[in-house]
């Protein structure tokens, strides 16, 4: 008994179903003979010959009378413990997921991503973790359940997705001189006094070598480590900034900003989101990627229209 084909369970309970090898054989999709000779197995491991001839019929000898009901429920417990599971509605699941954002995203994203799973599934919960994690394996050790930003080169086994892809645009209070002009040039974008952000606090990026193959230099006024502090002082002073079309214009229509088209080209920045296989299949997971996914499909559309 060390070594029972756990398949026969399955065999067993079609056979004391239908009374019938024939039968049984169509209802687990197999052939007649094999039935018959599964059946031939079954006899030798209960020591009871199970279903008897009697005309053209068998019929179940007591012994597999008595078998037939706990054979059956041992067999529906066996499909049910491999069926995907349907009873968890995941907009129903009280859950807290650990989630790690870009700066930029966690004041233009994250309300939209807030308000959407109130309604969605109110019971989910969101903890922002700090950025520095980005510099460990947080998703293969369980720290993060998503991550969101500008994703760089991951372990092969993380599973990534594309989100979109923004365009960066000027940004500038609404007495700014650049916020009158019709166009606004390289030289006068130069001109201006430029607000910079950076958590490690770097003050040159990818306009500035832009700028300088025109010639050109800006003077970087302050650097800041965060996007919000960035934009507040843009509304407070004569300085330059610069933020994602889509996804900040929440943001900017509420700090009152104007914006204005970058006069030098500069790479799209692509938002992508991250996550470990062992969330993949996880119904609850799968709707906060959707949502994710949603709200960003609609930034996008947003930032087509202006």
């Amino acid at each position: 008994m060390d070594h029972i084909d756990l398949n026969l369970i399955e065999a067993l309970d079609a056979l004391l179903a239908e009374n019938s090898v024939t039968k049984a054989a169509a209802r687990l999709h197999t052939s007649a003979p094999a039935m018959s000779r599964t059946l031939a197995r079954l006899r030798r491991a209960f020591g009871d010959p199970l279903l008897v001839r009697a005309g053209r019929d068998l019929v179940p000898t007591p012994r597999a009378l008595e078998l037939r009901g706990e054979v059956h429920a041992v067999a529906a417990r066996a499909r049910a413990l491999f069926a995907p599971p349907t009873t968890a509605d995941p907009r129903t699941a009280v859950r807290m997921f650990d989630l790690q954002v870009t700066d930029m995203l966690s004041t233009t994203f994250i309300p939209s991503l807030i308000d959407d799973l109130r309604v969605q599934a109110p019971g989910i919960s969101l903890r922002l973790r700090p950025e520095n994690l980005e510099d460990t394996p947080a998703l293969r050790e369980g720290l993060l359940d998503l991550e969101i930003g500008s994703i760089r080169p991951v372990d092969p086994e993380i599973h990534s997705e594309t989100l979109v892809t923004e365009t960066l645009i000027g940004v500038v209070r609404p007495d700014h001189p650049l916020a009158k002009a019709r166009t606004v040039t390289p030289q006068r974008f130069a001109a201006a006094d430029h607000i910079v952000v950076s958590r490690r606090g770097r003050a040159r990026g990818p306009i500035d070598d832009q700028l300088t193959g025109l010639g050109l230099r800006r003077r970087v006024a302050v650097v800041v480590p965060t996007f919000a502090s960035a934009m507040f002082l843009v509304r407070e002073t004569d300085v330059v900034c610069v933020a994602p079309a889509g996804l900040g214009r929440p943001m900017l229509d509420t700090l009152g900003l104007r914006t204005f088209t970058i006069p030098v080209e500069l790479p799209p920045v692509t938002i992508s989101m991250a996550w470990h296989p062992r969330n993949h299949h996880d119904r609850t997971h799968q709707l906060l990627r959707e949502r994710t996914r949603h709200i960003m499909a609609v930034a996008a559309k947003g930032a087509e229209r202006t």
